[in-house]
């Protein structure tokens, strides 16, 4: 059975030449980072910060611990410089400025990103102790490290802040659609999250790219921290990185199902309830829930 697979191939290549383009000053069609690459570099990264529970180095003594882990993170940044240099380049295109020297500027890069990563594994045992204090049904943090997937989206999402901070965005997003892809959990590489979050459940979870988060805050299932509305400029077009997402403060519990929009602020140690739809600010210590449901009993056909 035959398919005219060289006439197929031949009209693909015909429309790949109507779409644009970006090339580099050598005529090459420039790459983009590779979401294959980027999910070995997190898996790389993500045995290297907990070798015993993800790197397979159990009974490993502390020498050849440290052996592992070193071997993991040069794997693991080795990939990442390479994908750093080809966003540069792309973006580099973008931009009447240019650029000049890809390869060290990715280096820079990626060095500043692995100085961070202790404080990124200290602030992620935050996230572990909160999801197993937080959780009743949790036997021990190792059970949440392992198998909540809250846990597995901050991992991503505390590698990819990093990286966004580094303005290499499309690799932050890359990892953070990763992460949403196998957790449903959708975390905006921009957005602020202080430590000690819990995310219980997770599917369906929104969170917005200007959004801040404050300390030992809880969300359950299907919150979304939102925009509200989208501001355009005299032509039309939307004008992008204005603060547009909730601000939500310290020790505040937002239920399954809430929806909060626009730069608005939850004061502190605030509980919003189920379901509940905020476009307003609210001070410390509130207690919002919906409107009591009203029942009504009708007979012999009333209210038909």
């Amino acid at each position: 059975m035959t398919f005219n697979i060289e006439g197929i191939v031949g009209a693909l290549r015909s429309s790949r030449g109507t779409v644009a383009r970006k090339v580099g000053s050598d005529g090459r069609v420039l790459d983009l980072p590779s979401p294959r690459d980027l999910a070995d570099v997190v898996s790389g990264l993500t045995s290297a910060l907990f070798p015993r529970r993800f790197g397979g180095a159990r009974g490993a003594s502390n020498g050849s611990l440290d052996y592992f882990v070193g071997n993991a993170l040069a794997r693991a940044l080795d990939v990442l410089h390479g994908q750093v240099v080809r966003e540069l380049g792309f973006t580099a295109s973008l931009s009447s400025q240019g650029l000049v020297d890809a390869t060290q500027t990715a280096q820079v890069i990626v060095q500043e990103f692995a100085d961070g990563l202790p404080g990124i594994l200290d602030v992620l045992y935050d996230d572990i102790r909160a999801a197993y204090d937080g959780d009743p049904s949790a036997k021990s943090q190792d059970e949440v490290l392992l198998s909540f997937p809250g846990v597995k989206a901050l991992i991503h999402h505390r590698l990819a802040h990093a990286l966004y901070k580094l303005d290499v965005p499309i690799i932050a997003r890359i990892i953070a659609e990763h992460s949403h892809s196998a957790t449903g959990i959708d975390i905006h590489p921009g957005a602020e999250i202080g430590g000690s979050f819990f995310i219980d459940h997770g599917t369906g979870v929104v969170i917005g790219e200007t959004a801040v988060i404050g300390e030992r805050v809880r969300l359950y299932q299907a919150v979304t921290l939102g925009a509200k509305r989208f501001s355009v400029d005299e032509t039309g077009a939307l004008v992008k990185g204005l603060p547009r997402h909730p601000i939500v403060e310290d020790d505040v519990v937002i239920y399954a199902g809430a929806t909060i929009l626009g730069r608005v602020t939850i004061g502190r140690g605030s509980v919003i309830g189920g379901n509940v739809w905020l476009m307003r600010s609210v001070p410390p210590n509130s207690n919002i829930v919906q409107a009591h449901a009203r029942s009504d009993t009708f007979d012999g056909g009333a209210g038909i």
